[in-house]
């Protein structure tokens, strides 16, 4: 009763101010206008049932909504040190901007982090450098199996589709990765136009809706896929089983943002909601996957063939592996998408709690490919929060082969980390589908930007790998990897993690006990939950 006693007080004494406005002067409109508002809003805040807080707090208690909206702002800003901001902190963002604008700064007066608490990892130096070689290594995939393989740079710009992304954003990662020969993932939005104008190359990623090849029934459309994998820029092909922000969890477009442009990509009808299933409807067993490579290969006319996926379950990885060797036909590549990766929105717990981290992940795949004695035959990629050249460097030692990175693109093109990707409101242009927004992204000062961070980051990688006295990646080994334990205990990643033998589980002998239960329950005709 008080705050409504509170509420017409302010409302008698607005229309006080007013009726002296009307018959006096009218500098009391001054006081009056915001008065007057102030009344109607409190007056609205009592009556209405939503909000218990503007119930019992008219007008002030909007203030509490304000701070609310513009929280991450202002902790991103004014709060979060350097080095302690998530998901990117400070100083990773401001490395990649500088990479991007051709800055190439040093940091002062040493490291801010705390080289002593548990967890910080290092790399180990050599007494004798190498020099840094003067062309970037890349990394052949489909070797031996296709007619056209394709030579993968060490980072990359992974997969992140045409209506997640606006057209100018686009058309800036593309043209960035035509001007530095490194690929560009379409993401599972199908090929747009904005993929193909500048002629970067392309990994075109076909996920559980199959968009742009895609039936009416919502199935796989064999003769689409080979149309448009024919097309000069695609230079492989991918089929996504999961992705690290929501692993196993499909997706859902609204019809009202399914405009003409994006219903013509994807190969869906404009103005109907398209939903995208958590699982796929051309395989259901680690065999049939295997054929299914096989026949995307085949479609694509002896292009790369590979899959992404965030890794569940060692048992899973071991399933595929056993229908690779029974089948003997295996990808040409997989990626492996870490639990941290995040372009895709997701619900908290999803993204909190569901799937295998990178680290993780990268060591049951590249363990399950040297154990089979595959690995020499399948390359991997690896993505998840790849920023730096020390990034880089830390998965090509945990079992990469190659790199991909999204949001750290989306920084070299603009991106503020506002954190709305998810609202069509990206005030920088990225992720919306807004033209008005859209076009406040200028492409050709962006791909630049993507150009020349793509570019110094894999120097920076080089040089990190020239201290180690290494000069070519498949020198790496885990002992050159180190991490604090405690304050007391510092141990190198041969020792922190298993690391099998070639063939070793074919042999059978002397396995870890998680491998060898792993694989003896492996099921090359199941995915076991």
């Amino acid at each position: 009763m008080l705050r409504r006693g509170l509420v017409a007080a302010l409302a008698v004494v607005a229309l006080g101010c007013t009726a002296l406005a009307v018959t006096g002067s009218a500098w009391w409109w001054l006081f009056a206008g915001p008065l007057l508002g102030a009344a109607a809003v409190g007056t609205y805040d009592v009556t209405q049932r939503r909000h218990s807080v503007l119930r019992n707090y008219p007008v002030i208690g909007h203030l509490r909504y304000l701070m609310e909206m513009i929280r991450p702002e202002v902790q991103q800003y004014f709060i979060e040190r350097d080095y302690d901001g998530r998901p990117f902190d400070r100083d990773t963002r401001e490395t990649v901007y500088e990479r991007a604008k051709g800055v190439f700064g040093d940091d002062p007066f040493g490291t801010e982090l705390s080289v002593y608490e548990p967890g910080y990892e290092f790399f180990t130096h050599s007494v004798m450098p190498v020099r840094v070689p003067e062309e970037p290594p890349t990394v052949r995939l489909g070797e031996g199996t296709c007619p056209q393989p394709y030579d993968m740079a060490l980072l990359n710009v992974s997969a992140m589709s045409f209506g997640s992304l606006s057209a100018q954003a686009i058309l800036a990662l593309n043209r960035g990765a035509a001007e530095g020969g490194f690929a560009h993932d379409t993401g599972e939005g199908g090929i747009s136009e904005y993929h193909v104008r500048h002629g970067g190359d392309l990994v075109w990623e076909v996920g559980t809706g199959y968009f742009g090849c895609r039936t009416e029934d919502g199935g796989f459309d064999e003769r689409k896929f080979a149309d448009k994998a024919a097309q000069d820029v695609v230079r492989c092909v991918a089929l996504k089983l999961s992705q690290g922000a929501k692993p196993g969890m499909g997706g859902v477009l609204p019809g009202a943002k399914v405009n003409a442009e994006i219903a013509r990509v994807r190969d869906v009808p404009e103005g109907v909601t398209v939903h995208s299933p958590g699982y796929h409807q051309v395989f259901s067993t680690p065999r049939e996957l295997i054929r299914f490579m096989g026949r995307m290969r085949e479609l694509a006319g002896g292009k790369p063939a590979g899959f992404k996926l965030c890794v569940g379950s060692r048992r899973d990885v071991l399933a595929i592996c056993k229908a690779m060797l029974e089948e003997r036909m295996w990808p040409d590549f997989i990626v492996v998408d870490g639990a941290e990766g995040g372009t895709g929105a997701a619900p908290m717990e999803f993204v909190d709690h569901v799937g295998t981290p990178l680290t993780e992940g990268l060591n049951i795949v590249h363990n399950a490919l040297v154990g089979t004695g595959l690995r020499e035959h399948v390359r991997i990629g690896a993505s998840g929060k790849v920023a730096t050249g020390a990034d880089i460097v830390k998965r090509l030692i945990q079992g990469a082969d190659y790199t991909n990175a999204a949001r750290a693109m989306m920084f070299a093109v603009g991106c503020i980390q506002s954190q709305r990707c998810h609202t069509n409101t990206c005030p920088v242009g990225v992720a919306t589908q807004d033209p008005g927004r859209a076009q406040a992204l200028d492409v050709e000062d962006k791909y630049r930007r993507v150009y020349r961070f793509q570019r110094a980051t894999v120097h920076s990688a080089l040089q990190i790998m020239a201290s180690m006295g290494v000069d070519d990646p498949s020198l790496l080994r885990p002992h050159m990897l180190r991490r604090r334990l405690s304050y007391e205990q510092v141990t190198s990643y041969a020792d922190l993690f298993t690391w099998l033998e070639p063939g070793a589980l074919l042999g059978g002998k002397g396995l870890p006990d998680e491998w060898a239960r792993a694989w003896d329950q492996a099921d090359p005709d199941k995915f076991a939950p």
